[in-house]
């Protein structure tokens, strides 16, 4: 409801949108910028990806490498992955949830 019974004032509206879509570009950035990790085997093999989900590094540690058994390490560089984006998602939700959340919010949006 808008206080006083009056029609939204539709200039100030399309500034908190426009501002709510540079704070969520902004943040997207930030994400694509930030690493996160993840790992498997107790550490065995390292996934680095950006908040975003981008693979940025994979560290195999020689003691994983076992060329008798190598789907073991084939599941450990799986589970490394996953566990990294995992992590990225989380991360995308705590800095994309609310801004998605306030662009839902607004009418006429497409979001």
């Amino acid at each position: 409801m808008i206080p006083g019974g009056g029609q939204p004032n539709m200039q100030q509206l399309l500034q908190q949108a426009q501002k709510m879509q540079q704070d969520l570009a902004q943040a997207q950035e930030e994400l694509a910028q930030t690493e996160v990790e993840g790992q498997a085997g107790g550490g065995l093999v390292k996934a680095t990806v950006t908040g975003s989900g981008e693979l940025r590094s994979l560290v195999i540690d020689p003691k994983a490498v076992d060329p008798e058994d190598t789907e073991t390490l084939a599941d450990l560089v799986v589970a490394a992955v996953q566990a990294a984006n995992e992590n990225a998602q989380q991360l995308q939700q705590e800095k994309l949830g609310p801004l998605a959340q306030g662009l839902g919010g607004m009418p006429g949006l497409p979001f």
